[in-house]
């Protein structure tokens, strides 16, 4: 963070001085985990579901703490909210809304240090599924060109994005972020934190549909990022989902379309995919093409790596450029198609971090593709895919029937939540023990552990909520 006077950050929130003289200057870093202060930093006491970073406001040591009631030490205390800003911060654990206060002034810190970074160019991603993978393309293309500010992992929500804003000071040239939401009006909340002069949308799908009612309420949402770009601004948006490209007519900002279709500015062309379901493929500019050679699994990637390279494009960089930025770019973010094989040759694809059906379907497209090329066995170890709605069955049904289509081998459903999934599967092709529904992470293990051999390939996936990823580090952990 910049600089800052304990008075500039009281006028920020419009907050009250406690226990500190206004001259007091912060020069370090903002946290929220009272562990990682430092003592020229900032903390900001939330409440949360276990312990309340009020009690810790002292033993921080931080150099002023940004708090909604006075605390023993060092404050600045922020205003209360309205009832209806209180309401939308349901989801930190809030009993008395000074969650959603520390919160609300935590936003217009940010958007106030923003103000005085003229030099910043702020680039917003936004989509249905691949938003933390694009993000850290993004990240890794711009970085050669002038020092990046990104979030670490999915830090996209009121408390991730202006703690993210936070960390750029007057060395930043460019910050990178995502933006999610659980409803509408929340991608508008996030802009103005942040206003973004590049915005780019991915995709429209059926993730958290139970929430938004349909998958056009979805786009609503997403596309309240274009909305918020300026005329000079720039969106960039995949011409190959319907859904997205109809939200070209939704901003004042020049559009760059991209994708494969034939329409796209930047398009990828001659598409081939390695025995790891790694992407090499040709990037076709206004400007002139490249070859792309990614290190990331999945030809999901290179929807992603297309919109990176429109973002590096229209900073500065050539198309050649970008093409080298792009096949240096690693996997940064953990438990997203991290793909381990372990001495014996059994490879973990673990890409449980988080679950929709557009998101299954491509690591199941993912997996099947390895084992076209390498003729291996194949294991799809998924679970739940949370907050679907009255599409839930359907949904999981679906996910099981191409699981039968595309020939994986195994399909291992756990959870009696799943169980459309092995339903699906059986329904599709008569499956006897190609499909196993088993009721938890430790059945999961049990089977693999007893069945696995040389040369299988295990795809992990399913909703954070299922925490799926114990499946992975316990066949991990038994070759260590």
């Amino acid at each position: 963070m910049i600089p800052l006077t304990a008075g500039q950050i009281a006028e920020a929130v419009g907050g009250r001085l406690h226990n500190v003289e206004p001259g007091v200057v912060v020069t370090g870093p903002v946290e929220f985990d009272s562990r990682k202060v430092t003592p020229d930093g900032l903390f900001v006491a939330m409440p949360g579901l276990k312990v309340d970073g009020h009690d810790f406001a002292k033993s921080s040591g931080a150099r002023l703490t940004l708090a909604a009631r006075e605390v023993d030490a060092p404050a600045v205390i922020v205003p209360p909210v309205t009832d209806a800003h209180r309401r939308a911060m349901v989801l930190t654990g809030d009993k008395d809304g000074s969650g959603a206060a520390v919160l609300a002034g935590l936003a217009a810190l940010a958007r106030y240090v923003v103000d005085r970074l003229p030099g910043l160019t702020i680039v917003g991603v936004t989509g249905s599924s691949g938003k933390t993978s694009t993000k850290d393309l993004i990240a890794q293309v711009l970085e050669p060109m002038g020092p990046t500010v990104a979030p670490p992992g999915s830090f996209n929500n009121e408390l991730g994005h202006p703690w993210t804003v936070l960390r750029a000071d007057e060395q930043t040239k460019y910050l990178a972020l995502e933006l999610s939401a659980r409803g509408p009006g929340h991608i508008a909340a996030l802009t103005e934190v942040a206003p973004p002069r590049i915005g780019a949308v991915l995709n429209v799908g059926s993730a958290h549909v139970g929430e938004f009612g349909s998958r056009e309420g979805i786009a609503k949402a997403k596309g309240e990022l274009v909305e918020a770009l300026p005329e000079d601004g720039v969106a960039i948006l995949n011409a190959d989902d319907p859904l997205v490209k109809a939200m070209a007519t939704r901003t004042k900002a020049r559009v760059v379309f991209v994708g494969e279709s034939a329409d796209a500015q930047v398009r990828a062309e001659n598409v081939v995919l390695d025995s790891e379901a790694r992407a090499t493929f040709r990037l076709v500019t206004p400007h002139g093409a490249a070859e792309v050679k990614l290190a990331l699994h999945g030809p999901h990637h290179v929807g992603n790596a297309l919109t990176a390279a429109a973002v590096a494009l229209e900073l500065g960089a050539t198309p050649a450029q970008a093409a080298e930025w792009l096949s240096q770019a690693k996997r940064v973010s953990a438990r997203r198609m991290d793909v381990t094989t372990r001495p014996d040759g059994v490879t973990v694809v673990n890409d449980s971090y988080n679950a929709n059906p557009e998101s299954v379907k491509a690591a199941l497209k993912s997996l099947a593709e390895m084992a076209r090329q390498g003729g291996r066995r194949t294991w799809a170890v998924l679970g739940l895919m949370a907050e679907l709605g009255p599409e839930h069955v359907t949904a999981h049904d679906e996910i099981g029937r191409l699981a039968v289509r595309l020939d994986i081998n195994r399909l291992v459903v756990v959870g009696d939540q799943a169980r459309a999934m092995h339903q699906g599967a059986h329904l599709e092709g008569s499956w006897g023990e190609e499909s196993v529904l088993v009721p938890d992470v430790d059945a999961a293990v049990a089977l693999l552990r007893s069945e696995l051999r040389p040369g299988d390939v295990v795809l992990v996936k399913a909703s954070k909520s299922e925490a799926l990823w114990w499946v992975a580090d316990a066949l991990l952990e038994d070759v260590k």
